[in-house]
């Protein structure tokens, strides 16, 4: 009977350690070694708001930097053909150096630059049978500022400028411009309405796209029968200023969108503004130039990750151990006060066979302003499997 006994219990003493050697090895977890949020180290330098209306500075890549804080949604002028000029290119794309379609001036086309003229707005003159690019319609409408041209090109793409109206307003609402409102696509209506911070927005959107920027740092353009036009952006060239758009005649003041090339330790960074309101362009040109001093000075591009640091551990059951590193380094354009956030989403490894080194371990997410990226990781040491001892002796794990 004892000998049953004992028998039945090695049976069940075999069997155990046969289904625990068998079970499945837990997979390793990563434990994050980096803090979750980190404030950007100094002061925020006091930047030189104009005297006079409002407005609003953003850097490339941070996104929204600051504003005057006063802002009221007033008339945009002429700063409202670079959303015309964005619904079009995403409508009608273009490649750099190339004019696109043709588009016929007609006797539409001819009415409205005579009425536009007589109205003392800014006009291209155009005639009937003119065959202009798609290109150099963007070029008349942003270089010289044509109203016509922008009515021109609104009927081309979209059959009627009411139409196209409703695409700049749908495209406002996709960039959050919460506080505008097109009522025409050339600015000449005081009923087309934004603020700086939104028209900062629109900027930094529009300078993404390759034709838009180009067009908007010509200072000149030669057309078939306006021949020469100038472009109504005087400060071109001045403080690095390489774009954007003008906007002015209302009794609300004059407005400049601008982006300039800045030099920051050694890198160049685009810092983007608008100033809304300001008593003249010269002006509005002067407090653009003071506050792209004021905010290149406040920044800098630092080395947030550098290549193969270590920024998580994987930790095996058994003992195994691996720094998970990162696999590039990763500068960024800082501005103080401004948070960096981290978040681990490295993978759990199955470890049922050696791991060599740099084997993929998911990513690091990093966010600071508007940069959002994904740092990739991997393991730096090798990691194996566990060995046979500690597969038959482990417990409930």
């Amino acid at each position: 009977m004892r000998k049953r006994v004992g028998l039945a219990l090695l049976l069940l003493v075999v069997a155990a350690g046969v289904f625990n050697y068998l079970r499945p090895v837990p997979s390793a977890a990563a434990t994050s070694l980096v803090p979750a949020s980190t404030v950007i180290k100094g002061t925020p330098p006091t930047l030189p708001w104009p005297s006079h209306g409002s407005a609003a500075v953003g850097v490339q890549g941070l996104g929204f930097i600051a504003s005057s804080g006063n802002e009221q949604a007033i008339p945009a002028a002429s700063v409202t053909k670079v959303m015309t000029a964005l619904v079009v290119l995403k409508d009608k794309p273009l490649q750099k150096d190339q004019g696109g379609p043709t588009i016929t001036m007609t006797d539409e086309d001819v009415r409205a630059y005579q009425v536009d003229l007589q109205g003392q707005q800014s006009v291209v003159k155009v005639e009937a049978g003119e065959v202009l690019t798609e290109l150099q319609v963007l070029e008349g409408m942003l270089i010289p500022s044509a109203n016509n041209l922008a009515e021109t090109i609104a009927r081309w793409d979209a059959g009627s400028a009411t139409t196209f109206v409703g695409k700049m307003n749908d495209r406002a609402a996709t960039l959050h411009m919460t506080h505008t409102r097109f009522a025409d696509t050339s600015g000449a209506s005081p009923g087309s309405v934004s603020t700086p911070t939104d028209l900062l927005a629109l900027g930094m959107a529009a300078m993404q796209d390759p034709v838009l920027a180009q067009v908007v740092a010509m200072e000149q353009v030669n057309l078939p029968v306006a021949g020469v036009v100038y472009n109504v952006n005087s400060a071109l060239a001045h403080g690095g200023i390489f774009g954007i758009k003008t906007g002015s005649g209302l009794d609300s003041g004059a407005n400049f969108l601008f982006a300039a090339n800045a030099k920051v330790d050694s890198n160049t960074i685009v810092v983007y503004g608008c100033v809304m309101g300001q008593p003249t362009l010269d002006s509005a040109f002067t407090a653009a130039e003071n506050l792209i001093t004021a905010v290149s000075a406040g920044l800098h591009v630092q080395r947030v990750l550098e290549k193969h640091e270590t920024v998580a551990i994987y930790n095996t059951a058994w003992g195994e151990q691996s720094d998970v590193v990162t696999l590039f380094d990763v500068d960024l354009v800082e501005w103080p006060g401004m948070v960096l956030r981290q978040r681990l989403d490295a993978r759990p490894l199955s470890v049922d066979r050696p791991l060599p080194p740099l084997t993929k371990a998911g990513s690091l997410h990093v966010t600071l302003g508007d940069y959002d990226l994904d740092v990739a990781l991997a393991t730096f040491d090798q990691l194996y499997p566990p060995g046979r001892f500690w597969r038959l002796t482990r417990i409930a794990i």
